[in-house]
């Protein structure tokens, strides 16, 4: 199954998204897929075919001021969790998307998760791969160091900050291939830097993690928590505790994975994942 790229230009803000729709009808609800700091949709090319195959449609945006997306300025764009979250609700509607399965990774995908608490009327259910959901979370020193004063406008300059961050947090090493692909925004415009600085001077982590772990306690949803347990940002017994205070939670450990999951085995996310979001309409 293909992967198409598109663009669509949301009030003043063009997204750039990957999509595999699947053949024929389908009474499938859709799935949308989140990626995280300092990544793009790219990450999920494993996953979105896989998803079209069993009949789900998956779309996979990048983030305002990430990959091939619009990259404004900050003062035309706050890279606040509220910001992101107006701009991904106004993206859903652009593209029709009334219920759908949430999956999210990450730093970023803890926004992800804020939106889900804001608009439950549209989440049937959820995914997390690794995203901060605790107020122990803490942003990693590799990607703390891209946000400090005078510091941070030199390091998010340079395209090789997404392989020292991707390969670390992972612990393996990503083709050459791949990594062209992550660099490329970094390599055609100074934006991308600015834009990935702003985010994490403005991710506001602290009240974020305090409503997620609130507003969760609550949530009446499916809960899928998949999570590498070699991570070295976000411990495994975060996910655990998660995953006992979530009504509907249900945590699958992932031996010999670190922080980004999709990026080296999607084929053990997808055992359960492909499952977990066949929703029909009617569900």
């Amino acid at each position: 199954m293909s992967i198409t790229e598109n663009k669509i230009k949301v009030n003043s803000l063009e997204w750039f998204y990957r999509e595999s729709l699947p053949i024929g009808k389908t009474d499938l609800l859709p799935v949308l897929l989140l990626h995280g700091l300092p990544s793009q949709s790219y990450s999920w090319r494993n996953i979105i075919p896989a998803l079209a195959t069993q009949g789900t449609r998956a779309i996979a945006p990048d983030w305002i001021g990430y990959g091939f997306s619009s990259k404004p300025e900050k003062r035309d764009f706050a890279y606040t969790p509220d910001s992101f979250i107006t701009a991904l609700e106004a993206f859903t509607k652009a593209l029709e998307l009334e219920r759908f399965s949430l999956v999210v990774q990450g730093f970023l995908g803890s926004v992800g998760l804020q939106y889900a608490l804001r608009h439950p009327e549209k989440i049937v259910n959820l995914a997390i791969l690794n995203t901060p959901i605790s107020s122990t979370a803490k942003l990693p020193w590799k990607i703390q160091q891209m946000g400090l004063p005078l510091a941070g406008e030199i390091i998010t300059q340079d395209p090789l900050l997404v392989d020292r961050t991707l390969e670390g947090g992972s612990g393996y090493r990503i083709a050459d291939k791949d990594l062209d692909i992550y660099r490329k925004p970094f390599l055609k415009t100074s934006a991308a830097g600015r834009g990935l600085l702003a985010t994490i001077r403005n991710l506001q982590l602290k009240p974020a993690m305090a409503e997620i772990e609130v507003g969760f306690k609550q949530w009446q949803k499916p809960v899928l928590i998949s999570w590498g347990v070699n991570d070295p940002w976000l411990p495994v017994d975060m996910a655990e505790n998660f995953a006992n205070s979530v009504p509907q939670g249900e945590l699958v450990k992932l031996n010999n994975v670190g922080h980004y999951p999709q990026e080296h085995y999607h084929e053990t996310i997808l055992q359960d994942l492909l499952p977990f979001v066949r929703c029909s309409v009617s569900s």
